[in-house]
């Protein structure tokens, strides 16, 4: 038999998977006409809670007995009441219904997303960025970075989509934000706050060897992520066409070096061949701002101070670097190298940078494994704790010193996560088209899968083909 870890039973990518099973089983089931909606809506409760459950006391007695001789769930037969979900969710969404009603749906028809996965296969999109605002309203960016996508902004009045706005970026100490279209990159005080800076677009030559033929940008590089500096001054700019940081005297590339550039160009490579397209890029600033982390699938993970001075090369635990954040506090960073859909992360005191230099799958004792099997597509932190997404659609919570505190359970990759300034309120974004609000330590309700005390208490749907977004 084989071992299962928790986590192991959403299993979506590369695989074929119980759920796909599943969906040949009941894929050509007539519904019952006889069957009236109270009686849809009594199976969903009872399929979806009855295989919560199931999950989560087979991830109990993995933990407390080990996983030899425990057969993974399997999920209930449910496809035959999506037709009934769906009307009973457009029902929900309908113009000038009262947010009693809504609940009541969602009593009635609780959130999960096994059921959902022929539908998600055909509708499902990535949520490239969200971002909690103070007055408890979100911003998401529909799609995911090199997606044309669209940026929205989500309150108790629906989903308004956000003019003017192709990607968007808060700075760690929550003031600044940056608004990015083709036209370049305002930094404003506050979201709606005046402007405080207008920064161009890289040219694409910035920080390339002169004399040889490189070319500049036809287009503006696509952010994967915007992260404007505590200041307002400066902005990292993070993308698949090189990372750099911008101000208002020009742009200095970070990523790729040129000294990497150069080592090919002696080696008799053909400027032409050379690439200077990254793969995992990924960047952090520190909550102060006088540290950069910077890092790519070919690289180490590379801190710098705000002077652009190189402070430490960390070697990954995995074969590639992907992911870097910052604690709530700033005193630590972890950093996270991926395999396939598996990954590890470390963890480094600020205090042991200076002149830190690891090797891959270095054993240094400043760089401790504070997380093993999570690759790491969106993190947060709140006091003590770090809050990841990884590959399974798990959310896992773990504390500066690696010790598990719980993981939350949304399905398909997660892709974006932002939390509230004061660490009550989580809201995630994934692959399936999904935005979920979580409140944290308030408890879990029967239905959600997961080790933790956490309820979500609400869920948009931003599925392709859709004319509008739904609340669930």
């Amino acid at each position: 038999m084989v071992r299962v870890k928790p986590g192991a039973h959403n299993r979506e990518a590369g695989r074929r998977s119980n759920m796909d099973a599943l969906c040949e089983r009941v894929c050509n089931k007539e519904p019952d006409p006889l069957m009236d909606q109270q009686q849809w809506q009594q199976q969903w409760q009872q399929a979806i809670t009855a295989y919560a459950q199931a999950v989560n006391d087979y991830v109990a007695q993995g933990r407390a007995q080990g996983w030899d001789d425990l057969e993974e769930p399997l999920p209930q037969a449910t496809e035959h009441l999506l037709d009934a979900w769906l009307q009973a969710l457009q029902a929900a969404n309908r113009p000038g219904i009262e947010a009693s009603e809504q609940q009541a749906f969602r009593e009635a028809w609780p959130p999960a997303h096994h059921p959902l996965l022929p539908l998600i296969k055909e509708h499902g999109q990535g949520i490239g960025n969200v971002l909690l605002l103070e007055d408890g309203s979100l911003l998401a960016r529909i799609g995911m970075p090199h997606d044309k996508g669209q940026v929205v902004r989500i309150d108790n009045l629906g989903v308004t989509p956000v003019i003017g706005v192709d990607h968007f970026g808060r700075c760690p100490a929550r003031r600044y934000f940056a608004l990015a279209n083709a036209e370049g990159i305002r930094v404003t005080d506050g979201w709606g706050g005046p402007q405080v800076l207008r920064l161009a677009w890289p040219t694409g030559l910035e920080g390339l060897p002169p004399g040889y033929p490189f070319e500049p940008f036809d287009l503006p590089p696509t952010p994967t992520t915007l992260i404007p500096f505590p200041d307002g001054q400066r902005v990292l700019l993070v993308s698949a066409e090189g990372i750099f940081l911008l101000t208002r005297h020009g742009a200095t590339r970070l990523l790729p070096h040129q000294a990497r550039v150069l080592d090919e160009l002696d080696e008799g490579t053909d400027p032409d061949d050379i690439s200077l397209v990254l793969s995992m890029e990924h960047g952090a600033v520190s909550v102060d701002g006088r540290l950069i982390v910077v890092g790519e699938q070919g690289s180490r993970h590379l801190v710098l101070d705000d002077q652009l001075r190189p402070v430490a090369a960390i070697g990954p635990a995995s074969e590639y670097p992907h992911f870097a954040l910052f604690n709530r506090a700033g005193d630590q960073l972890i950093v996270n190298a991926c395999h396939f859909y598996s990954g590890a992360t470390q963890a480094v005191r600020v205090a042991d940078l200076p002149g830190l230099d690891t090797d891959y799958y270095s054993q240094d004792p400043r760089t401790p494994l504070v997380q093993d099997g999570a690759r790491v597509y969106a993190g947060v932190a709140r006091d003590g704790e770090y809050i990841v997404g990884d590959a399974y659609g798990y959310l896992r919570a773990f504390g500066e010193d690696g010790m598990e505190h719980w993981q939350h359970y949304l399905g398909s990759t997660i892709s974006a996560l932002d939390i509230s300034a004061d660490g009550r309120t989580l809201v995630a974004a994934s692959h399936a088209g999904f935005v979920s609000v979580i409140a944290l330590d308030s408890g879990r309700p029967a239905w959600q899968i997961g080790t933790g005390a956490h309820g979500e208490v609400r869920r948009w749907l931003f599925w392709k083909g859709w004319d509008r977004a739904l609340a669930w």
